[in-house]
């Protein structure tokens, strides 16, 4: 015949049919305890890990017996893969990994320049465009007429009364 045990909410302590206390959260949510010292930690909000009789400190300090006579798994370390991103194929990454970090500093110099060239382009074409328009609204722009006057302020006005 096998009982059926269940384990403390607080203490990790095995629980028989018939013992410990069963504590039920206004949110539903059921916590059994092996005793009323579990249940009164629980309720003052103590940390289970920092009290020495509870499953928590012992595994946390590392005193459990069960834990010794496991051996640890080992993971199987992964080989690395490379395969090809989108945009450059595996042959042209690692053409790019076996050149010379001096090679590689010159081609990114180079795209600098490139990159500072064009905008240097634009902007002056921009500044030739500005520079046209200017001389256009020079000559052909409009007589200087006197701005319309403003009209008496209306409304407002929050003085005593």
């Amino acid at each position: 015949m096998v009982l059926k045990t269940e384990l403390c909410r607080f203490s990790g302590a095995k629980i028989y049919p018939g013992k410990g206390i069963r504590f039920i959260r206004a949110d539903s949510q059921v916590f059994l305890f092996a005793n009323s010292k579990c249940k009164r930690y629980f309720h003052n909000r103590l940390k289970p890990a920092k009290l020495t009789w509870t499953a928590m400190y012992r595994k946390q300090h590392k005193k459990d017996i069960h834990a010794e006579a496991v051996k640890k798994r080992r993971r199987t370390t992964k080989k690395p893969y490379s395969r090809s991103i989108v945009g450059a194929s595996l042959d042209v990454i690692q053409k790019k990994r076996a050149e010379k970090p001096e090679v590689r500093d010159a081609a990114r110099e180079a795209a600098l320049r490139e990159i500072k060239e064009r905008i240097k382009k634009t902007k002056d074409e921009k500044r030739a465009k500005k520079a046209e328009t200017a001389k256009s609204q020079k000559t052909g722009g409009k007589a200087n007429a006197p701005k319309p006057a403003k009209g008496p302020k209306l409304g407002g006005g929050g003085g005593k009364r």
